[in-house]
C-alpha cells in the first residue's frame, strides 16, 4: 500500500468502516481512521448518514483537521463545492427555495407541521382520556353533594 502523508488540506481516498448517527468512519491509508461528520457528508441537509454512505463504500475526502491527539476530521461536502465552483450554480425554482431538489426533501415544512400537529392532539387526548379514567371516582364524588 502506498503511504499518503494526511495533511490539512489534501484529498485521499478512503474506505467507510462505520456509520453512526453523527457521521461515518473513514479508513484512511496508512491504517489511519478519519470522521466525516454528518454536516460534511454532502451540501444537502442530511438527516440520515445511511441516505448518503454504506458500509465498505470507496469515498474520495478531503482533510479538514488533524488534532493532537490524531483524531482526523474529513469532508466530502466541500470536494462537492470545490468541484461544483467551476460550474454554474443551480438554477433556484422559488426565490425561498435554498434547497436543492432531490428525493429526501418532497414533502414539505407545512406538511411536517401539519402532521405533528395532528399526531400531537391525537396524542394529548389519548392521555387526557387515559388520565381521566385512572381518577375514577374524584369527579362523581364532587358531584354528589
Amino acid at each position: 500500500m502506498i503511504s499518503m502523508s494526511i495533511e490539512v488540506g489534501s484529498v485521499v481516498e478512503g474506505v467507510v468502516t462505520g456509520i453512526t448517527n453523527f457521521g461515518a468512519f473513514v479508513e484512511l491509508p496508512g491504517g489511519k481512521v478519519g470522521l466525516i461528520h454528518i454536516s460534511e457528508v454532502a451540501d444537502v441537509y442530511v438527516r440520515d448518514v445511511k441516505d448518503f454512505l454504506k458500509e465498505q463504500d470507496k469515498v474520495k475526502v478531503k482533510v479538514l483537521s488533524v488534532d493532537e491527539r490524531g483524531k482526523i476530521g474529513l469532508s466530502i461536502k466541500q470536494l462537492q463545492q470545490a468541484s461544483s465552483n467551476s460550474a454554474p450554480p443551480p438554477r433556484r425554482t422559488h426565490a425561498n427555495d435554498h434547497r436543492r431538489p432531490n428525493r429526501f426533501n418532497s414533502v414539505t415544512f407545512e406538511d411536517k407541521l401539519n402532521k405533528f400537529l395532528k399526531d400531537s392532539d391525537e396524542r394529548l387526548s389519548d392521555l387526557k382520556k387515559n388520565t381521566d379514567s385512572k381518577r375514577g371516582g374524584r369527579g362523581g364524588a364532587r358531584r354528589a353533594e
